[in-house]
């Protein structure tokens, strides 16, 4: 499900779990639920970045090198 999922949903995603938990009205059962959520998509979040991160190295090393 998680792994599906685009850079800007898994943001989108965790800001409405993010909001859930300030609002402070969830039961700590739900609470404790959305913060497991929040996490999974914080990961899914960092695990695009970081592709797209080696993307942008790899393409900037033959530039590099050719200077």
């Amino acid at each position: 499900m998680s792994q599906e999922l685009t850079y800007e949903q898994a943001l989108e995603k965790l800001d409405e779990k993010l909001k859930l938990l300030e609002d402070g009205e969830l039961s700590l059962e739900d609470a404790l639920k959305a913060v497991d959520e929040a996490r999974i998509y914080l990961k899914v979040c960092t695990d695009r970045l970081e592709v797209a991160r080696r993307k942008i190295e790899v393409r900037a090393e033959p530039e590099t090198a050719a200077e």
